[in-house]
């Protein structure tokens, strides 16, 4: 699962990467200019979940395997500024999902590029930028299309249609979100990876003094609110956090990192908060597998069948799918955490490739090839 991290210049995208990450890449007090040498920053998290923790325990595996999230971070957007733009939507445009940093943080020592802080107006202008991008990538198609046309090569007529249906909406500056598409549209739109699509996470930098704050409550009603207000179905989540404490909390001890949140009135840090915010954003959860080589975690949609999550794991097993044997976490936490128990109690049960995998399902998959 890889997240990018980005939002407006000066916002703090780098010390939120670093507090996510566990990094301590160098931040500034200056926007990032993109030069053919910059490279993005990378970083991969465990995906923290008490119940393989336990499985684990229970097992004693010689290896244990989280499901993990790869975080992003490279230059930051500019408003009005298409060419340094695109560059940053290319990057996006190979995430699952966006991270977009708002800054709500005061400090004279770091400027604003939009002049102040304020992050509604900086939500709703980033929102802006994603839409002329698609713009811009449509009416680009467009002009090939009606270029072609005119050499006489025949044009689908269908991708056109979406494509025109796409403009007008963006040209009104509503998102592609908004939309309704029918199947083959969204089979036409895939390969045109429109921003305005993305799933989004809004992360509110706040200031140390505004942890726990009715400002930010109050913040993350407007934000609410507004994406409310433009007709969107799936409001993004909203995340306020203290980047700069956050960072430092991500370079502690885990016993010193509790003792400080709890100071705080924190009740966990950032990069576990973000990870849950972001499966439940992206409709994803995990499933189990368990033995003495590996306890692993599996990360699928919400939905998937169990011949298709049998294919997270290899082909083979997928395409050779027999059944399933499965048990849920908390039936065998309830049979003394031992296997044969839960069988004993039918709380094993036996499942067919329609079965719609539940979070938390431990499964051994049957298959022949």
């Amino acid at each position: 699962m890889k997240l990018t991290i980005t939002g407006f210049s000066n916002s703090g995208k780098t010390t939120v990467f670093n507090a996510l990450t566990g990094l301590n890449i160098p931040t500034t007090i200056y926007p990032t200019v993109i030069t053919p040498e910059l490279e993005p920053h990378i970083g991969v998290v465990k995906i923290p979940d008490t119940r393989i923790d336990r499985l684990t325990a229970v097992f004693q595996p010689k290896k244990t395997t989280h499901a993990t999230v790869e975080y992003v971070d490279y230059a930051g957007v500019t408003k009005g500024d298409v060419s340094h733009n695109t560059k940053v939507f290319n990057l996006l445009k190979d995430a699952v999902a966006i991270v977009h940093v708002a800054r709500a943080f005061e400090d004279e020592s770091i400027a604003h590029p939009l002049g102040g802080v304020d992050p509604v107006r900086d939500v709703r202008l980033f929102e802006s930028e994603l839409i002329l991008g698609d713009l811009e990538l449509v009416e680009k198609r467009l002009q090939k299309i009606e270029e072609q046309a005119r050499r006489g090569k025949k044009q689908d007529e269908a991708d056109r249609h979406l494509l025109l249906k796409c403009k007008n909406a963006l040209e009104e500056e509503v998102s592609l979100r908004n939309l309704d598409f029918n199947d083959d549209e969204k089979r036409l739109m895939l390969p045109y990876q429109f921003l305005s699509t993305m799933p989004e996470i809004i992360v509110l930098n706040i200031g140390e003094d505004d942890i726990n704050s009715d400002r930010v409550r109050n913040l993350r009603n407007e934000i609410e609110s507004y994406f409310k207000g433009t007709g969107q179905s799936a409001v993004p989540p909203v995340v306020a956090l203290c980047g700069k404490i956050e960072m430092e909390i991500a370079q502690l001890s885990p016993d010193e990192a509790k003792a400080f949140l709890d100071d705080l009135g924190i009740d966990e840090p950032a990069m576990h908060k973000l990870c849950h915010v972001s499966y439940d954003a992206l409709g994803l959860v995990p499933f189990f597998t368990v033995g003495k080589d590996e306890v692993r975690a599996w990360t699928i949609k919400k939905g998937t069948n169990a011949q298709q999550a049998a294919g997270k794991i290899h082909s083979d097993i997928e395409r050779g799918f027999i059944r399933a044997e499965v048990v849920h976490y908390q039936d065998f936490v309830s049979s003394e955490e031992d296997m044969h128990k839960a069988k004993e109690k039918g709380l094993m049960r036996l499942e067919g490739k329609t079965y719609p995998v539940q979070d938390g399902d431990i499964i051994n998959f049957k298959f022949n090839v």
